[in-house]
C-alpha cells in the first residue's frame, strides 16, 4: 500500500537553533549551508499528524501551568506495550523522566554510590559513559565480539572482569550504534547473569519500535522473568516519533521494592512532569500505530540504499541493520587512520559521529543518521563513495 505520509518533503530545519544542522560546522567542520547532517539522533521528518494537533490544541488554550496528573501518559504507554510488545504494563510501574539521559543517572544515584561500577557493553551509546563518569562512578566497559558481522556479548570475559564492586548494568537493547536486535535466549543469559553477580539491569530500550522485518525485539521483562527484582526499562517517544527535543522519558519499574528506590532518587531530584512532553507522548502512544508503520518501511529503504552504497567501498564494511536508524560503518579494511576516513567523510561535507565516542571497539568507525529523506541518503552516498574514489 503506498504511503500516506510524505517522509521526502523538505523541512528547512537550519536557522532553527537545531543541534542537528546548525552544530555541525562547530562540531566537525562541514559547512552548514550545503553540508548533510548525519550525526546526533533525531530524525528530519515530521511527527504523526496527531501529536501535533494535539499540541496546537493545547497552545490554543493559553495557559501552560502545572499538569493536575501523568495517568493520562503512563496508560498511554501502556497500551502501546501491549499492542506493539506483547508486555502489560500496570501504570503505577511508572516514573516519567526528562528524558533517558536522567533516567540513567537517577538510576546510578538510587542504586549505587560513588566508586562503585557500573558495566557497558561497549562501544554503546556514547551518552553511557559521560553519565557514569559524571555521578563519579566506575565505568567497566565489557567489548561486544564480533561474528558474521554482528555483535555478540561475551559474559565469559565480563566475568573475569570483575571486581566485586560492580553495582549496575547500563543495556542498550536494540543496540545503539551497531543496530543489533538481542535475541530472547541472549537476554535470558544476560538475566541470569545479573542474578548470579547481584547486579541491577538498566535496560535502555528507546529504540525498541524501530525493529525492521527479520528481527524481533524482545522487551527484556518477558524474556527473563526470573530477574524482575533487579530490572528497570527505559522507553521514550524520543526516537520513534521524533520527539527528542520534549525531554519526556519513561522508567518502568514492576518491583515495589526497587521501585521504591529509585521514586525516593526522583523526590530528591524533584522532577516533575512538562505539559508538553505529556502532550506529545500521550498523542503518539494512542494514535501513532499508522505513522510508525509507514516510517519503518521508509527507513528500511534508506537503510538498504545506503548499505548497498558504502559497502562497494573497498575495505568498507556496513554492519547489518536490524533495528534503529543509525547505521554503523567500519574503515578499518581500508588500512587509513581515524584522521584520514574521517577527514574525507568531513570534506565530502557529510557530518557523522566519530566511533570512538562510543567507548573501547569503536575507534575505526563512523555512526551515520538515517533518519532523513532520501534524496539526502543518496547523495551522502555519492559524495563518500566519490571521497574514496582514488581506492574502489
Amino acid at each position: 500500500m503506498p504511503s500516506t505520509i510524505d517522509f521526502d518533503e523538505v523541512i528547512e530545519r537550519r536557522g532553527t537553533n537545531c543541534s542537528k544542522w546548525d552544530k555541525m560546522e562547530s562540531l566537525y567542520g562541514v559547512p552548514v549551508d550545503d553540508g548533510i547532517a548525519m550525526w546526533v539522533a533525531d530524525m528530519d521528518f515530521r511527527p504523526p499528524q496527531a501529536v501535533s494537533k494535539a499540541l496546537a490544541e493545547a497552545l490554543e488554550h493559553d495557559i501552560y501551568g502545572y499538569c493536575g496528573t501523568d495517568l493520562p501518559m503512563s496508560e498511554a504507554l501502556a497500551g502501546w506495550m501491549e499492542r506493539r510488545h506483547n508486555w502489560q504494563v500496570h501504570p503505577k510501574w511508572v516514573k516519567h523522566t526528562y528524558g533517558l539521559v536522567n533516567a540513567l543517572a537517577l538510576c546510578m544515584q538510587a542504586y549505587s554510590e560513588k566508586g562503585d561500577g557500573v558495566i557497558v557493553f561497549s562501544p554503546v551509546y556514547h551518552a553511557f559513559g559521560r553519565i557514569i563518569q559524571d555521578n563519579e562512578r566506575r565505568l567497566v566497559e565489557s567489548e561486544l565480539v564480533t561474528r558474521d558481522g554482528r555483535y555478540f556479548m561475551d559474559l565469559d570475559a565480563l566475568e573475569a572482569q570483575l571486581t566485586g564492586n560492580e553495582k549496575l548494568v547500563f543495556f542498550c537493547s536494540p543496540h545503539n550504534p551497531g543496530g543489533r536486535v538481542w535475541s530472547e535466549a541472549e537476554l535470558a543469559a544476560l538475566g541470569d547473569f545479573c542474578i548470579k553477580h547481584d547486579l541491577i539491569l538498566i535496560s535502555d530500550e528507546v529504540h525498541h519500535d524501530l525493529v525492521y522485518p527479520g528481527a524481533s525485539h524482545i522487551v527484556a521483562p518477558l524474556a527473563m522473568p526470573n530477574a524482575l527484582d533487579r530490572l528497570v526499562v527505559l522507553a521514550a517517544t524520543s526516537k520513534t516519533f521524533n520527539l527528542a527535543g520534549c525531554m519526556t522519558g519513561h522508567a518502568v519499574i514492576s518491583d515495589d521494592n526497587l521501585r521504591a528506590k529509585f521514586t525516593a532518587a526522583y523526590h530528591a531530584a524533584a522532577i516533575s512532569v512538562n505539559r508538553f512532553g505529556l502532550c506529545t507522548a500521550t498523542a503518539a502512544y494512542n494514535h501513532g500505530d499508522e505513522w510508525l508503520d509507514e516510517l519503518l518501511v521508509y527507513l528500511a529503504e534508506n537503510g538498504r540504499i545506503f548499505e548497498e552504497g558504502i559497502s562497494s567501498i573497498p575495505g568498507v564494511t556496513v554492519m547489518p541493520l536490524e533495528a534503529t536508524y543509525l547505521t554503523w560503518v567500519d574503515f578499518a579494511g581500508t588500512g587509513m587512520s581515524f584522521e584520514e576516513f574521517n577527514g574525507r567523510v568531513v570534506k565530502a561535507g557529510v557530518a557523522a559521529n566519530a566511533g570512538s565516542t562510543f567507548g573501547a571497539g569503536g575507534e575505526t568507525f563512523l555512526r551515520f543518521n538515517l533518519g532523513t529523506r532520501r534524496a539526502l541518503v543518496k547523495e551522502a552516498v555519492a559524495r563518500i563513495k566519490d571521497a574514496f574514489a582514488d581506492i574502489q
